[in-house]
């Protein structure tokens, strides 16, 4: 008998954080790296946020609150899905968590019987598909490719569905294409659901607000009611306000649903940081231009690493639009070999030269599920972005 579980042999470590890590040790030993593969804004979180996370330390906020959330914000948060989404939550139908991914995670253990399918399209936040092992079900990978804007078509959809498919998790704008769904889109794939009444939908609209050129975000719930009572409607503060260490998530769905997460919060991590509630209250219910401001960097940035991108041989990036990522193909690099001499058969061999040869960290595209690609984060400063894609294009100039 092994002493670790089997069920930790399902799941693999986040090929994100792991390229995240290698960035830093190699950083530590005096290599001039700049970091492309994390998921972070790299603003400060704004001061009225942070001043409210001290005003609750000097009050004394600083013990248990109940478990998946304080009333207050709960209260905060159903405000937010009304004005923002059109939405009509009770604080009841409200749950809390220690970022966006334990919201997920709760939501999977808690239904997920062995056996049970869960859609999810490729390509897909790293994450998806392990939680969905670690609970027992099966994901059901729908690969998008570049040819269909790395969308999902409600055909393909409809194609994936079967009696023992249970969720279909949706993320738009999408970590790591950027791809968002419009209106139109999310209506082509709420109509299929609306056939399938055993299916549950997991909406994750953790970049909600970092969409660009005019691109008008919704959800699925807000676009079609009837589905609203098997949808949860996930999302944080971390992406939007730059609180990715304060760890606060959150969703809204069925009492019953709640309930069940809250339940299984209880016997795990119980309640989020109580001073960290407090600033996700401030946070929502305080000023909004941040966002805006924030937004503007973010499609400066995105317009020039897709610009300088799509000047490099073997390289198409197209443009997404939201999140903070970009999602290139390197099809036209597949067996061409470096300048040092590496031979780029693999998307992650791509990732490894590049980093080993330029100092530039990027995640390769087999660890969201999609080859052969790669995906930039430009959640970094200005110069640091022009520099980093200035020596991903002398790299690709260099393979023969």
């Amino acid at each position: 008998m092994g002493f670790l579980s089997d069920r930790l042999a399902r799941v693999k470590p986040s090929p994100t954080i792991a390229m995240t890590t290698r960035a830093a040790e190699l950083r530590a030993a005096g290599r001039d790296i700049i970091g492309l593969s994390a998921g972070e804004p790299d603003f400060d979180t704004p001061a009225h946020i942070r001043e409210a996370a001290k005003a609750a330390i000097d009050q004394g906020h600083t013990r248990y609150t109940a478990v998946d959330g304080t009333p207050s914000l709960k209260r905060a948060i159903a405000a937010k899905f009304a004005r923002e989404n059109g939405l009509d939550y009770a604080p009841a139908q409200v749950t809390v968590g220690t970022g966006g991914k334990q919201i997920l995670y709760n939501a999977l253990v808690a239904t997920l019987n062995e056996g049970d399918e869960v859609v999810i399209p490729a390509p897909y936040w790293v994450s998806y598909p392990d939680m969905v092992l670690l609970a027992g079900g099966r994901p059901v990978i729908v690969e998008c490719g570049i040819e269909d804007g790395f969308r999902l078509s409600p055909e393909a959809l409809a194609a994936a569905i079967t009696p023992r498919t249970k969720w279909l998790i949706l993320n738009s704008p999408s970590n790591p294409s950027g791809a968002g769904y419009d209106r139109a889109q999310m209506q082509a794939l709420t109509d299929v659901l609306l056939d399938h009444p055993q299916v549950w939908v997991l909406s994750d609209d953790i970049y909600e607000h970092l969409v660009f050129d005019g691109f008008d975000f919704v959800t699925p719930a807000q676009v079609e009611p009837r589905l609203k009572d098997r949808v949860l409607t996930m999302n944080g503060v971390s992406k939007a306000y730059a609180m990715t260490g304060w760890r606060i998530g959150y969703g809204a769905g069925p009492e019953m649903l709640i309930r069940a997460m809250a339940k299984l919060q209880s016997q795990s991590t119980s309640n989020p940081c109580s001073i960290s509630q407090y600033a996700a209250e401030a946070a929502l219910e305080g000023p909004q231009d941040y966002i805006a401001d924030s937004r503007a960097v973010f499609q400066r940035r995105r317009d020039l690493v897709v610009a300088v991108l799509n000047e490099c041989p073997g390289i198409a990036c197209p443009t997404p639009q939201g999140a903070f990522y970009v999602y290139p193909s390197i099809a036209g690099l597949i067996g061409r070999s470096s300048a040092a001499g590496t031979r780029i058969d693999s998307d992650e061999a791509f990732a490894n030269a590049l980093l080993e040869e330029t100092g530039v960290a990027v995640v390769f595209g087999a660890a969201f599920g999609l080859s052969p690609h790669f995906r930039i984060s430009y959640a970094t400063g200005d110069e640091q972005l022009a520099e980093a894609v200035a020596r991903i294009r002398r790299f690709c100039e260099g393979c023969n």
